[in-house]
């Protein structure tokens, strides 16, 4: 009697855990539960997949020869800034192909120190040639693999720490394959500036106008936007080297988005970079309006103020990811470490762009692989349809159940039902969440613990018939069935594992959903049912309903 108290305590223990952790998941009942007890209640539950809720499930990839491409050019900088600090004189320092930089002297006497110091300085960077002038020096293999490695670990964190700026719960990040990233924001209302905030570069220069040369050129004032690519084609052969023309969208005057932009000639270098960023905010100005107000690091903020200083009464253009956001004039040197990002912004494009400004730039151009989008009212369809295959596939087990196995057919039914309770107080318990596929994990679930019932019940069938006393036929039924029961669950259960360890997505969902359900089954068909059993032949039965 010790021992069936003891499994009969801990089946009302786990029934009433797994309801007290279920809680948070029916629909709107958190909410109506008073302030003052709500905090003896989880605050969440089981939380809906992207397709049961909507929301979007991008599959980007990495551009690593850009990333490669992009850490060269920051070493030509490097090499410039050496080279100048050094008093070595030099004709050009630039980028050949995408892993060549090729340094031309004024002096040949000066190529084998510039060597020497390449090598000291750049111990990534090997010389691949040296012809009078001119040295070329190539970046090893080795660095290559660790920039490109870097480049998809930083991307991977990048999007992170967007993702939880923006406030997504329950969002799904990880790294498929080499060079794609995996993106599933549930419950996102607004897909597009979503999208934009995941895959804007933000890659923020200061670079100074190219004043000696812009009005030669001819530029038009203003232009239609869909005409900026002809106008940089119909004035690349009169570009100076080391300028290029870049685009600020002018407003509309009735809100909507811009029609047409104001070209600038800029210096292709820039001036000062967004990686000495310490804070972006959103600020307004006394009339209202909002912009974007930048402070720099104590580095960044020591170089700002030297640019300015050194260029007083020119136009220094702020650029993001090659659009001009403005270009003002420099009246007066900027020493605080402080600077504005205007742009007739909406309070929302201001705020993501201070987020994707605090988060840091990608190291590289993300191309979109995969693109979908679920609408909110798919997602409730989804819900609605799962729920009604559930409980079709239930209530026609638990009547089938009832009419074959009589009493016998009863106890099953409500272990089924201790089940599913278990099992849904176990998704809620590790905030697991549910989707589509999980909710087929369920169905499965319900299927295997009427196979394990049955399989016992046609045991004790079979002890009945060969005269054998009630008690000792339910012990020789359980006993017997035992093995065939565990072997079952263990094998589904290797399977399940293996689908949550090398599954994505969906797939994953489904993994964990069976694989609970499979102990939770074990459970209740060895230890719940038996239990009840039990208790019922306290009285000595003659006969069973089975």
């Amino acid at each position: 009697m010790k021992k069936i108290r003891g499994r009969l305590l801990l089946v009302l223990f786990l029934s009433a855990v797994s309801f007290y952790l279920f809680l948070p998941s029916w629909p709107g009942l958190y909410d109506r539960i008073p302030e003052s007890i709500r905090w003896l209640v989880p605050p969440r539950g089981v939380s809906l997949g992207l397709d049961l809720q909507g929301g979007i499930h991008l599959v980007l990839e990495v551009e690593e020869e850009r990333a490669v491409e992009i850490a060269v050019d920051r070493a030509v900088k490097a090499m410039r800034d050496l080279l100048t600090d050094k008093d070595i004189a030099f004709d050009t320092v630039e980028r050949v192909g995408s892993l060549q930089v090729r340094l031309e002297l004024s002096r040949e006497e000066t190529v084998e120190e510039t060597a020497e110091l390449i090598r000291d300085e750049f111990p990534s960077y090997f010389q691949v040639s040296q012809e009078g002038r001119i040295l070329v020096v190539e970046i090893l293999d080795s660095e290559v693999n660790r920039i490109k490695n870097a480049a998809i670990n930083q991307a991977l964190e990048t999007i992170r720490n967007r993702i939880d700026q923006f406030g997504v719960t329950e969002p799904l990040l990880q790294r498929q394959g080499r060079t794609e990233l995996v993106i599933q924001l549930p419950g996102v209302n607004d897909p597009e500036r979503a999208k934009s905030l995941i895959q804007d570069t933000a890659l923020l220069e200061f670079k100074m106008l190219d004043e000696d040369n812009q009005p030669g050129l001819g530029l038009p004032v203003q232009v239609k936007r869909s005409e900026e690519t002809s106008i940089q084609e119909k004035f690349a052969d009169k570009v100076p080297d080391g300028s290029e023309i870049l685009f600020e969208p002018i407003p509309d005057s009735k809100g909507g988005p811009p029609v047409f932009s104001r070209p600038y000639l800029v210096q292709k270098e820039a001036a000062l970079t967004g990686d000495v960023l310490q804070d972006a905010r959103v600020n307004y100005t006394e009339f209202s309006e909002v912009y974007v107000g930048v402070t720099f690091d104590s580095k960044g903020a020591k170089e700002f103020g030297r640019i300015t200083s050194a260029n007083v009464g020119k136009f220094m253009a702020i650029v993001l990811d090659g659009t001009v956001y403005s270009a003002p004039r420099i009246n007066e040197p900027i020493l605080g470490g402080r600077a504005q990002i205007t742009g007739n912004f909406t309070t929302d494009e201001a705020n993501d762009l201070a987020i994707v400004l605090r988060a840091g730039a990608l190291p590289a151009p993300m191309k979109t692989i995969q693109d979908l989008t679920v609408g909110p009212s798919l997602g409730q369809d989804s819900i609605e349809k799962g729920l009604k295959t559930t409980l079709i596939a239930g209530l026609i087990v638990l009547v089938f159940m009832v009419i074959y196995y009589r009493m016998s057919g009863v106890i099953a039914d409500a272990a089924l039902v201790l089940n599913l309770l278990c099992l849904l107080g176990a998704l809620s318990g590790l905030n697991a969440t549910l989707t589509l596929p999980g909710i087929a994990g369920i169905i499965l679930t319900i299927g295997m613990g009427v196979d394990s019932n049955i399989l016992i019940f046609e045991r004790i069938r079979e002890e009945l018939r060969q005269g054998r006393p009630v008690r000792l036929a339910v012990d020789a039924g359980y006993d017997k069935a035992f093995l065939t029961i565990v072997d079952s669950h263990v094998t589904t259960l290797i399977t399940g594992l293996a689908l949550f360890l090398f599954g994505t997505g969906p797939i994953k969902g489904f993994a964990v959903t069976l694989c609970l359900g499979i102990g939770i089954n074990l459970f209740t068909a060895l230890i719940g049912t038996k239990v009840v059993f039990d208790l019922i032949n306290r009285r000595k039965l003659e006969r069973l309903s089975i």
